[in-house]
This record gives C-alpha cells, sequence and structure tokens, in this order.
C-alpha cells in the first residue's frame, strides 16, 4: 500500500486520460506520471534522503499535486503548510518538522521574505511558479531534468506526510500519516462519494488540508481529472464548474453559503455537479437547504473526520439526509473504519448516549511527530480519542453535538454550542453565527452568541434570542448577542477561529473555564 500504485494505475489504465488542468495547462495522465518520476529522480539528485522532510508552502496548482506524489516516491515526508499562517507559526512549523527542503509559489514570496532568518534546518528552496526565478532558489521545471525513480523505495506503515492540525484552539501538532493510511483513506473515498474514471474533481478548497486532499489519491487512484483554482473563490468556482464540467468538489459550509448566494449564479451552467462531499464545520440547515434549491441534480454528502484518521470517519448518504430524524446526522462509519461512543473510562455508551467518538481502522495515524505524550494520550487502548461529543443511534448513525472543549456548561446543564448555531442560522438574515461560552458569575459560563447579518439585513439581540426561543429549551438560548458587520475570523481551512472569539471574554482569568 503505497501512494505511487494510485497514480502509476491511472498512467496504466487512462494514459492518454486528462489527469490536470490549471490555467492554459492541460497534462495526460502518462505525462503527469513521467514528470513525477522524474521530480523524485531531481529530489534524490538533490540530496533527499529517506525519512527527509520537504514541506511545501503555496497556493493550488497541478505543480502541488505533482509535489505530493513526487516526494513520497522519492522515499521522503511531504509537509503541506497553511499559506494563511504568520511567518513566526511557519518557522515553526519548518524546525518542528526538521524540514530541509521548501516549495514556495509567488503568492507566498512575502512570507519567505519574513521567514529568512528563521528557516532552521532548510537548505534549499524550491520555485514552483512560471515567473523568474529569484536568487538562491532552484526552478521547479529544472529538478525534471534527472533520471525519474523507477520501483517502489516506501513501505507501507512509512510516514508519506506530516500534516499540521489547525491550530484553532491551540499549539499544532504534526499528525503523521502512513502511506497505509492515506491509501485506506483513499479506497474509503472511492466508495463513499462514487469517484470513478470519468469524474472531474475541482480543488476548490486548499490543498494543504486533508479535506480537499482526501480526494487528491482517490481521484487518481480511479484515473480521474483534477481541475485547480489557485484559491476558494465562489466566481472562479461556478466558471470552473461550468468550463470543465466538473462533477464532483469538496467545500465547507462557509464555501457553500458564498457560492449559493453568489449574485449572477444562475447564469453559469452547473449541471454537471454530481456530488459535493462537505464537512469540517456544522452546516445550518439553512444553508443546506438553500444549496439544494440552488443546485437540485447535487447530492451534498455530510462527512466526518479529523487530520488524525485521514481524515474520512463516517458519511451519510443522500437517501439518508432525505429522513427528518436523520437529517443533522453525519452519517455511518466509513468503508474500512470502526467508530464506537465511549465514557471517559472508554467504555462503550449505551445507543442514544452522548460520549466521546472514538475511532480506530487502517485510516488512523501513526502519532504526532515528537510527540510522545500526546500520541499516548490520543492512541489509547487501539482507539484515537477524537475529543468529539457525540452519540450513535439503534442503526449505527452517528450524530456529533461539539467538541467536548466546545461545550458550554451553565448551571450545571451541558450546552452544544452547535445546537444554538443551528438554530440561530435558521433565522432568516442571518449570515455567520459562532456561539461560544462567556463567564457568568452566577451560572459559571453564559451562552455567547456572535451573528453577522447578510448584506443589506438588519438583525437585534432581542430577535435572536426570540427566534431561539422557539426551536429550543430556554436554558441553551443566548443570554447575550453581538450582531457585528465583519465577518468572523477563519482557520485557513475554514474554521471558525473561536478561541479568538472567546479570548476578549476569559483575559485575565487563569482558567478558560469558570
Amino acid at each position: 500500500m503505497h501512494l505511487g500504485q494510485g497514480l502509476n494505475r491511472a498512467a496504466q489504465t487512462k494514459p492518454s486520460g486528462t489527469s490536470t488542468i490549471f490555467r492554459d495547462r492541460r497534462r495526460t495522465w502518462r505525462e503527469t506520471a513521467e514528470r513525477t518520476a522524474r521530480l523524485a529522480g531531481g529530489l534524490r539528485a538533490s540530496g533527499l534522503g529517506k525519512g527527509d522532510r520537504a514541506a511545501i508552502l503555496a497556493l493550488n496548482s497541478d505543480r502541488y499535486l505533482e509535489y505530493l506524489f513526487a516526494v513520497p516516491a522519492a522515499a521522503g515526508v511531504t509537509v503541506p503548510l497553511n499559506p494563511r499562517l504568520a511567518p513566526p507559526e511557519i518557522a515553526s512549523m519548518l524546525d518542528d518538522s526538521g524540514t530541509t527542503m521548501l516549495f514556495v509559489d509567488a503568492a507566498m514570496a512575502s512570507a519567505l521574505d519574513a521567514l529568512q532568518v528563521r528557516m532552521g534546518q532548510v537548505r534549499q528552496l524550491i520555485w514552483l511558479d512560471d515567473a523568474p526565478v529569484p536568487p538562491g532558489m532552484r526552478g521547479f521545471e529544472t529538478l525534471l531534468d534527472a533520471s525519474p525513480v523507477s520501483g517502489v523505495a516506501a513501505q507501507d506503515d512509512d510516514i508519506a506526510g506530516i500534516y499540521y492540525t489547525g491550530g484553532t484552539t491551540g499549539i499544532s501538532k504534526g499528525v503523521m500519516l502512513s502511506h497505509r493510511n492515506l491509501v485506506a483513506n483513499a479506497a474509503n473515498m472511492i466508495a463513499t462519494v462514487g469517484y470513478v474514471s470519468d469524474s472531474v474533481y475541482l480543488h476548490a478548497a486548499p490543498m494543504f488540508h486533508l479535506a480537499d486532499g482526501a480526494s487528491t489519491l482517490a481521484v487518481t487512484m480511479v484515473g480521474g481529472t483534477h481541475v485547480f483554482i489557485a484559491r476558494f473563490d465562489p466566481g472562479a468556482v461556478a466558471a470552473s464548474i461550468a468550463a470543465e464540467r466538473v462533477t464532483n468538489t469538496l467545500l465547507i459550509p462557509t464555501m457553500i453559503n458564498s457560492l449559493v448566494n453568489l449574485p449572477g449564479l444562475d447564469a453559469f451552467d452547473l449541471s454537471s455537479v454530481a456530488t459535493v462531499p462537505f464537512g469540517g464545520s456544522p452546516m445550518p440547515g439553512a444553508v443546506l437547504q438553500r444549496a439544494t434549491e440552488r443546485l437540485p441534480a447535487c447530492r451534498f454528502l455530510h462527512v466526518y473526520g479529523m487530520t488524525e484518521a485521514a481524515p474520512l470517519v463516517t458519511a451519510l448518504e443522500a437517501r439518508d439526509a432525505l429522513v427528518p430524524e436523520r437529517s443533522k446526522s453525519c452519517g455511518k462509519a466509513a468503508l474500512m473504519v470502526e467508530v464506537r461512543i465511549a465514557d471517559a473510562e472508554d467504555n462503550e455508551v449505551p445507543r442514544g448516549t452522548v460520549g466521546e467518538v472514538q475511532v480506530r481502522g487502517p485510516n488512523v495515524m501513526l502519532g504526532y511527530w515528537n510527540k510522545p505524550e500526546q500520541t499516548a494520550a490520543a492512541l489509547r487502548n487501539g482507539w484515537y480519542h477524537t475529543g468529539d461529543g457525540g452519540m450513535m443511534d439503534a442503526e449505527g448513525y452517528v450524530y456529533i453535538v461539539d467538541r467536548l472543549k466546545d461545550m458550554i456548561i451553565s448551571g450545571g446543564e451541558n450546552i452544544y454550542s452547535a445546537e444554538v448555531e443551528n438554530a440561530i442560522a435558521t433565522l432568516d438574515g442571518v449570515g455567520e453565527v459562532c456561539v461560544i461560552a462567556i463567564p457568568d458569575d452566577r451560572w459559571g459560563e453564559a451562552v455567547h452568541a456572535i451573528v453577522v447579518p447578510r448584506s443589506g439585513r438588519m438583525l437585534t439581540e432581542a430577535q435572536v434570542i426570540a427566534h431561539c426561543r422557539d426551536l429550543i429549551a430556554h436554558y441553551k438560548c443566548p443570554r447575550s448577542v453581538d450582531i457585528r458587520e465583519t465577518p468572523l475570523p477563519l482557520s485557513g481551512a475554514g474554521k471558525v477561529l473561536k478561541a479568538e472569539l472567546r479570548a476578549p471574554f476569559w483575559a485575565g482569568r487563569e482558567k478558560r473555564i469558570n
């Protein structure tokens, strides 16, 4: 089970089929396989040894995909970095991973300038762009002058990539994923999404993140086509779908919201889109309803996962989403994944009881890079402990209620912020919403909502609270509401930065729980 098998299969079964489309570049699978083999040879000739780390700090492109396959083919380890991170954060990850080679594009040149004095062990800089190669760097294409790598240099359980977690609640950890982990996940994605040889996948979400990366190997294994836009933009997504007859893409809820509310969306022919998996954060029911109205032929597939599981854990089939009592579920365990709900002592709880979601299978990570204590805490008794609160019904459907650490305890009652957010999202005029815990002298913690109205709409605190009282228990309703005009802060993966929103309320307190 190694990453090269999928690429080799694509080149063998669809040699003349279109592999990648980026701007005016179109390549076949024969070309992509040959380029990747030569790139791997160039990396070896440049000193990349077995297990050496080669990071990438770049926007989406066809060369990004070639990097993802060539580094493991050379027996190296990929380290995809979030382009939205600040230079000190990037420097910390380069240093933590022991990266010796860094791929970078023009969009990240400014970050590179700030990094020059904090490059740690980085010895070589590779320029991905077509623009002139800056001094001190080597052009990506020059690496392809080397002899191609042949044969398999990696074993199943060798590390293929180190993926840093989002860091929305603390210091990021490097998740070690093996070839076996990523291949198992690709098989799960093929079965779940239904990728076939004529699938056309749009990389609209950032490629550094496994939400998008979940489909990278899967689409390659079936010999489908990869279409790239440099970064998410709803207009570019609509235009690419129409121009290339895209059949699949993965979007997080905030992206779907932007796309279906794009002015002039009806001018684009989006009828080719068959399936759009979504995940990364809860999908407000109002957003999903609007999405199905704007794209009636599209199957929106709710998937749940995390970096530590490479990432797919569960998925909800389209037919189940039509059943009212299951519409809020994230589905059943993926093909080669086991899921259970357990209590604090790791005992499986009865169906219908809230506990921690725990996962095991060939997709679960090797551990956290250079963090044996955190690895031991997360991988216990053969299971990965997700830290997510959830429950499973009698038929095996999983329902995520919240991150356990995001649960609000007010007056002794457990309140899940996702439930409150879903209620607020159904109020007409709500564009974005986030619910957090703030300190309360009487109740310990209080429910606080932050709401961004849609453009041109006006909302009040009283409206939001009154709306919630019609939908959820009064003790769950916000005790205060902040109506703001500016968008909510997002991580590079598109998740709301709740820690940033909580910080002003908890400043000066020793603990972030009251």
